[in-house]
């Protein structure tokens, strides 16, 4: 992993305090702790107060979160530098997530990085606007739906250079463009509709691999799998003195 650092000074705001609905929230996160763990709350508050602070984290939350639960500065800088989940640079008001595993390259991913590069810039640049920036990231375990990036929160999945531009629009038209896949698909399910476990008006049948499959007339054990069956038991092997029986 390469090494991850904090913004430069003249970017980091100088102070930084919960909000008083988020104080509340992280007080009730250290109740779920047992007696003198407290500090195992570290990731959760980190991530609250990255919210706050607008999609990063600067240097003054890292100490307000350690100062909070009483622990060494260093430490929470240690978790915060770790977990890739905490951005420590300013980031857009839309910071686009793009996967750049393998499942998402065959499908496609590079035409959207080209689009990441052309509308928004190099990874970790804000545009002037304030509105985008974009990072490549690890599998985001849409594989099934690839290509797809993550924005803020919401994924969007089944891309092409065209449909993820049409995003990008929509949100700097201060629009909400509907998440998930973005072709004729649920969630995960095949495109173009079921294929399997229907009949021939609204799917395919499906085909049998090689005539070996259980029939449902064959008795199964109880409990047992229903695709599965016992293997006949093979023939004993014949003593030395043993004659072939006859057929």
């Amino acid at each position: 992993m390469s090494v991850r650092r904090l913004a430069p000074p003249d970017v980091q705001p100088k102070t930084f305090v919960f909000s008083a609905d988020n104080l509340a929230w992280a007080k009730r996160q250290l109740a779920k702790y047992p007696e003198g763990r407290q500090q195992s709350a570290i990731i959760p508050l980190l991530w609250r107060a990255q919210d706050q602070a607008g999609g990063w984290l600067p240097e003054a939350a890292i100490r307000h979160v350690a100062e909070f639960l009483g622990m060494a500065h260093i430490r929470a800088l240690e978790v915060a530098t770790f977990y890739t989940m905490f951005n420590l640079q300013p980031v857009g008001k839309f910071h686009v997530q793009f996967c750049g595993t393998t499942p998402c390259r065959l499908r496609g991913a590079d035409d959207l990085e080209k689009v990441c590069r052309k509308r928004i810039g190099e990874q970790g640049e804000v545009t002037k606007d304030g509105k985008f920036s974009w990072v490549e990231v690890e599998c985001l375990g849409a594989c099934v739906n690839a290509p797809m990036v993550q924005i803020n929160a919401d994924y969007y999945e089944d891309l092409t250079a065209a449909s993820f531009g049409k995003i990008l629009d929509a949100l700097a038209a201060g629009k909400t463009p509907k998440p998930g896949p973005q072709i004729d698909r649920q969630l995960s399910a095949p495109a173009g509709g079921p294929l399997t476990l229907v009949n021939g008006k609204s799917g395919a049948s499906p085909k049998r691999s090689g005539g070996n499959e259980p029939q449902d007339a064959k008795a199964k054990k109880p409990g047992a799998a229903a695709n599965l069956q016992e293997s006949p038991a093979p023939t004993p092997p014949m003593r030395d003195n043993e004659k072939p029986k006859p057929n």
